[in-house]
Order: structure tokens, then sequence, then C-alpha cells
């Protein structure tokens, strides 16, 4: 199987297993990353994501094997591995050890939060194939990096320490080599802990704003915002404050 998809308490973990082929994406797990995202955004009971790679790499991108045979990888509306331009309705988390490259390095740039090994290597390599980086990188990256380190990256092809990237900010955590996956199922669980409904508007906030007009990024964060103070689940977290106990979320 290619994909594996487990839920525990509320998180959903999606792995991607080839680690014979350092878990590029062929056509097989393009569809089942496709399928784990969708269930994830329709079902309820899950309240966050982690998306990692099965034996100690993360995802070396597209399968060049695979793109020679003719398969396609870029799905209708999800885009590269079902995931580089799919509505995530959900926070999703990378853990990443080992090889995150090209296509790979790009699911990780359209999630909400990346946990890493401090052995993890990160790279767009596509034009070192004759490629471009069009899952994400070109446009993901400079929003996530200072343009010049985002242009060394999508310029070079280089691949580079985790080191080097998490001193610009694209990783969270930096932990030691094969912990990734379990600090970011901790994180994982302290959001999923949260009340689903304020943990949905403020990402929602959080993504959008940085496209709004400064003179009007208040009255549009309030649209979103007020309803949540006037919502079950506010009441509910106020009294489960007062009476020192855990809060049980309706999500309304």
């Amino acid at each position: 199987m290619a994909v594996e998809f487990t839920i525990d308490d509320g998180v959903a973990i999606i792995t991607i297993n080839r680690p014979e082929a350092r878990n590029a994406v062929d056509r097989e797990t393009a569809l089942g990353i496709a399928e784990a995202v969708e269930r994830i955004n329709n079902d309820d009971a899950i309240r966050v994501a982690v998306i990692t790679g099965a034996g100690g790499n993360f995802c070396a991108g597209m399968d060049l094997k695979a793109f020679l045979r003719g398969e396609v990888v870029k799905l209708p509306g999800t885009g590269f591995a079902g995931m580089a331009q799919a509505k995530l309705a959900k926070p999703f988390i990378a853990a990443v050890e080992g090889y995150a490259l090209a296509g790979g390095f790009e699911i990780m740039l359209a999630c909400d939060m990346v946990v890493a090994s401090e052995s993890a290597k990160f790279g767009l390599t596509e034009v070192k194939r004759g490629l471009v980086a069009n899952a994400g990188g070109l446009v993901r990256l400079p929003r996530q990096l200072p343009i010049k380190i985002a242009s060394e990256l999508v310029l070079t092809g280089e691949i580079f320490p985790a080191t080097h990237v998490s001193a610009h900010g694209l990783i969270n955590r930096l932990v030691p080599a094969g912990e990734a996956l379990a600090t970011a199922i901790g994180i994982a669980r302290i959001i999923a802990a949260n009340g689903p409904l304020a943990v949905a508007v403020s990402r929602k906030v959080l993504n959008e704003s940085r496209e709004w007009p400064e003179a009007e990024m208040f009255d549009r964060q309030n649209e979103l915002t007020l309803p949540v103070f006037q919502s079950e689940d506010a009441r509910e977290g106020a009294s489960a404050f007062a009476e020192k106990r855990a809060p049980v979320w309706k999500g309304r």
C-alpha cells in the first residue's frame, strides 16, 4: 500500500509508504493522499492531520520513472500528490525525516507547521532535471522565506541541511533523528484538544489576512471572529475553566 492512513483520538496520520523509492510519488501514491485529504476534510472527528514518510525519508518528490511511464501525479483540483493545491480544511503538520526534495518539499510547504529531524535534508531540485517547482515551490516559498533565500533554493536546486532552512524560520521544531513523527503527533494532540471552531476560524484569518489591505484587516477579522464569541463552544470553554474540568466541544 503506497499510502497508510490511521486516526487516533482526533489526529489523522498520512504515511507515504514507498521507502524503496524514498517515498517518491507515483500515480497510486497521489490517489492515496488525495483520498486521505478528502476524508480529513469531511470527517468532523478528525481535528488535525500529520503527514510523514516511511523508512527514514519524507518524500523525494515526483517518481521520475513513473513520469517517464506517463503516470499523472498531478490530480484535477488537488494538484501534485493530491495535496499541493488541495483545500486543506484542518491543520496539517509535516513530520520530516531524511529527504524532503522537490515535490516532497512542496508537500511540506502546503502544511501549516513542520517538525524536522536534525538530519533532515531539503531541496527544490527540479531545475537539475530540467523541471520547475510548480507544485508550490515557486509561489509558496517566497511567502515563507526571505526572497534571497528562496531564490537560492529554487535557482541552484541544491540540497540544504535542516539547520539552514530552520535558521530562516521554515521549521517549527528541530528534533533528534527519529523523533519527528512523535513530536508532530504531540503538537497535533495539543491542537486537537482546543476548540475546533476557534482553531478553524483562527487558521482562516492567519492564512487569508496576508492579502487583506491594512485599512480593512480588523473589519474582515471581526466578521469572521466575532461569531466565535457567541458560540456554544465559547460558553463551554468558560464554563469548563470555572468548573475546573476539560471542555466538551461541539464545534458550534
